[in-house]
């Protein structure tokens, strides 16, 4: 077991049930852009969830509810190129570089929602947990 798998298990993080393959296509199939494989894997362990991982408060949305958010935060008119998959809770929200084939991790503020205002985290998902277990 990795130490981010140990840390999402540990209590601190309250992961939800996994995410089935349906849930998961019919979300892809709505989509412009595939979902990172290493995402796409941490779906099927865990279907977001909640919680600390490390020290950095992390909320990862349902597979169900990522296309709804995206929506009501206006994501394509405000930043173009960026899909939110959660937040720290507060005022920074977390999102897939969809210009990124790998599907790089960048943070960008919720109030401004601008692109010009998005900070890399991470080359992709599994390196974005690892980042928030080192903060």
């Amino acid at each position: 077991m990795t130490d981010i798998h140990a840390e999402l298990v540990s209590g601190r993080f309250t992961a939800n049930p996994p995410a089935s393959r349906e849930e998961i296509a019919r979300v892809q199939n709505e989509l412009t852009f595939p979902l990172p494989k290493s995402y796409v894997n941490f779906l099927m362990a865990a279907n977001g969830g909640e919680g600390f991982i490390g020290n950095a408060y992390v909320i990862l949305w349902k597979v169900d509810e990522l296309i709804h958010k995206n929506i009501s935060y206006n994501v394509a008119e405000f930043a173009p190129g960026t899909f939110l998959f959660g937040s720290n809770g507060g005022g920074e929200a977390f999102g897939f570089d969809t210009r990124s084939e790998a599907g790089s991790i960048v943070s960008i503020p919720f109030i401004t929602m601008e692109e010009k205002d998005a900070i890399p985290l991470a080359l992709d998902f599994e390196a974005f947990l690892s980042r928030m277990l080192s903060r």
